[in-house]
């Protein structure tokens, strides 16, 4: 990292560590360990979410590619494996090119690198950076106008209505006046189903969430004793979201740039949040962000929805 941006992280994370209850960001769960362990996750028979937006994809990619038309550029925030990609790319007519947009660095290079051999006449331009951030999209190949935003899997779930707006507008400016986004979303569903999908019993999740702070650790120097914590999902009604939470198990201490932080057993850092929507909240976050629904697809029981906006 360069020092400017050391800096930048760091008084993020002693933010975070300053509040009630302490927050991370979601941005820590991913280096590549965390990227290996997010898709073991999306394998797992409890994680409903992977297996059902691929079936609304098998179900329907022939009107999303009818919609999104021949030559289109498809830039996909939040990358990961690009499993998702490939299925929609054997889908379109032409596509142009693909950038993906990851923060995790390496695991991304050789994800692209993978997906160019499988389709060899596309041009794969991947961009590590954070994808809540400014991304300056203005040197990519293709028509401009043909600008497709991929973000699938609900990871919109993850952030506050004010990141969904800012997101949303950033990807309305980069994408162009006449560019599209494609959003996979999670929907409010039974309580009982979504705590099993957060709670595996093989206690994947857990080591995934574990691994945030391990990340930290070794990104910026943090101390946290990793055997201090245990894993808790919490499903919170009123906000309609799944809470990742590491617990202090006993007393303990982490200490960030010359700031020392005392936490007493029991204290929770907030990991990440997981929202599930109503499709009348998402259309009216796209609304303020100058999107536009033009089509839904749905699973037959409702659980996932892929949105396209225009």
């Amino acid at each position: 990292m360069n020092p400017t941006l050391d800096a930048d992280l760091i008084a993020e994370v002693l933010a975070g560590l300053t509040q009630t209850p302490k927050r991370l960001s979601p941005r820590w769960l991913y280096d590549r360990l965390g990227s290996e362990l997010f898709e073991a996750i999306t394998e797992l028979p409890e994680y409903y979410l992977t297996r059902t937006e691929g079936q609304i994809f098998e179900d329907h990619l022939g009107d999303m590619a009818e919609e999104i038309g021949p030559g289109a550029v498809i830039v996909e925030y939040g990358a990961g494996a690009l499993v998702k990609t490939r299925a929609l790319l054997d889908g379109l007519e032409s596509p142009a090119a693909y950038v993906p947009i990851d923060v995790s660095g390496p695991f991304l290079k050789d994800a692209a690198k993978s997906l160019s051999e499988a389709f060899p006449g596309l041009i794969v331009a991947p961009i590590v950076a954070d994808f809540t951030g400014e991304i300056d999209l203005s040197g990519l190949p293709g028509a401009a106008e043909k600008r497709v935003g991929f973000f699938p899997g609900s990871t919109i779930g993850n952030l506050t209505n004010d990141e969904i707006l800012t997101f949303l507008s950033r990807a309305r400016k980069s994408l162009g006046p006449e560019g599209r986004f494609l959003l996979g979303a999670d929907m409010k569903k039974d309580p009982r189903i979504l705590q099993n999908a957060y709670d595996d019993r093989q206690g994947v999740t857990a080591k995934f969430i574990l691994n945030g702070l391990a990340h930290l650790n070794t990104a910026l120097g943090t101390t946290f004793d990793l055997d201090a914590f245990r894993y808790e999902a919490v499903w919170n009604e009123a906000a309609s979201r799944m809470e990742l939470y590491l617990v202090a198990e006993r007393a303990t201490q982490v200490s960030l740039a010359n700031h020392a932080f005392s936490m007493p057993k029991g204290e929770r850092i907030l990991m990440e949040i997981s929202r599930k929507f109503e499709l009348s909240q998402l259309s009216e976050l796209a609304a303020t962000s100058n999107w536009k629904v033009e089509r839904v697809w749905q699973d037959q029981k409702g659980y996932f929805s892929l949105i396209l906006f225009s």
